[in-house]
């Protein structure tokens, strides 16, 4: 069924803000209709977790076959009796027991000994080199994730193709390819109610619209917020957790089940992204329980509600996550860890060849590690986030998302 684009302009009620859209926005927009109507098939979704401030993966995802690991951390070490076990190798944090159900069925995968090829122990740097794609270039203007979008436009078709949870746009998504930043879906809507908020809401969008000699839409400011105002109707917001999924009440949860939330909308969300900070464990990092503890509770809480909720859906999505960099592998004078080299990522979702560990595992024996303190890094990220973009998204062209840089062999994350 086509939609015109009068047609469209003349319903819905939804309005967000919008950096860095084209001038096909209008037309994009019309895409949520279509789904309502059943003309387009839902599609995959990317959801990128960042775990700013450089996660310990060696708690994460404890190396528990690594003799080592009990020798350098005699005060952080994590109790062998309350590890989780995932193989003859490697255990969970028991703060991430609500994900062993997800590597029992085989839809986890671990990336172990993962990290950036930059030597880089500045967490802006580093943050700054797996965002852009491009380690070690502070010239790199655009993101990876934003790049990908540039460059496969037979998935454009709807404005909530790259969506940012959070108060701005992070570097991975920025450039030219449209892309949104939402701080909190329950208050990202026009209301019909003639509230104060919503008036201010309203005089923003239009300003926003004002800025249409930008190339932000073809339309003048009040055509366009009627046209956005048609997203109404999918109203995301009033999908309940499915499934018996719960949420905690952390900013985490909170913006896991909005994300949910636009994915059971079916309004076309191909890249979600989520930060989530308090990872950088100097001082006190804790053991079973303590600082990283509380931090990992609320994480594996959050994912195993998300994948809950969606249910049959995650056949179609795949969660991603990632860190700057890992800690170093002998705790320091103050019960913490500093900053390091590798650490480890999840990979879960339907397609996901899961229960195994992947990359190879260099040891933490001194003479192994990076610099003589570090986890060394035996996998660069590109290649794993390579391997998601096309065995997941389905990419071709990852010369364009990564320059420079050339995928080895396979992990072995797809089938």
């Amino acid at each position: 069924m086509t939609i015109s684009r009068r047609a469209f302009m003349k319903a819905g009620g939804l309005a967000l803000v919008s950096l860095g859209a084209d001038p096909l926005f209008v037309d994009r927009a019309a895409y949520a209709l279509r789904q309502q109507l059943g003309g387009v098939p839902s599609g995959k979704t990317l959801v990128c977790l960042f775990q700013r401030g450089a996660v310990d993966g060696l708690s994460m995802i404890v190396p528990a076959g690594d003799p080592w690991y009990w020798r350098e951390r005699e005060r952080i070490a994590l109790p062998k009796s309350e590890l989780v076990t995932l193989d003859g190798m490697f255990a969970l944090h028991p703060r991430l027991a609500p994900l062993k159900p997800l590597w029992d069925q085989g839809s986890m995968a671990i990336v172990h000994a993962v990290g950036s090829p930059s030597t880089t122990r500045s967490h802006f740097d580093a943050q700054d080199y797996m965002e852009s794609g491009t380690p070690d270039r502070k010239s790199t203007t655009s993101g990876w994730a934003n790049r990908y979008c540039e460059h496969a436009r037979e998935h454009a078709e709807t404005p909530f193709r790259a969506v940012a949870f959070g108060p701005q746009l992070p570097r991975m998504l920025a450039g030219s390819a449209p892309a949104l930043a939402i701080d909190d879906l329950r208050a990202f809507g026009v209301r019909t109610a003639r509230s104060e908020g919503n008036e201010r809401l309203t005089r923003a969008f239009e300003s926003l619209y004002d800025g249409a000699a930008t190339g932000l839409v073809a339309s003048s400011s009040a055509e366009g917020f009627e046209a956005i105002k048609m997203l109404k109707s999918a109203n995301p917001t009033a999908l309940p957790p499915a499934n018996g999924a719960v949420y905690g009440r952390g900013k985490l949860a909170t913006a896991l089940q909005q994300v949910a939330q636009l994915i059971r909308a079916d309004l076309g969300m191909q890249i979600a992204f989520v930060d989530v900070g308090g990872w950088d464990t100097h001082v006190n990092q804790g053991s079973g329980q303590g600082q990283l503890a509380t931090r990992l509770d609320e994480f594996g809480g959050a994912l195993a509600a998300f994948t809950t909720d969606l249910g049959d859906r995650m056949r179609d999505v795949v969660v991603l996550t990632m860190s700057e960099f890992g800690r170093t592998v002998k705790e320091n004078g103050t019960g913490g860890t500093d900053h390091g080299h590798g650490t480890a990522m999840m990979v879960i979702g339907g397609g996901v060849r899961g229960k195994q560990v992947l990359g190879r595992w260099p040891g933490l024996a001194p003479e192994a590690r990076h610099e003589g303190r570090d986890l060394a890094v035996t996998t660069d990220f590109r290649a794993l986030f390579s391997e998601v973009l096309t065995g997941h998204l389905g990419t071709t062209d990852l010369a364009s998302v990564f320059p420079d840089f050339t995928p080895g062999a396979r992990l072995g994350l797809f089938g």
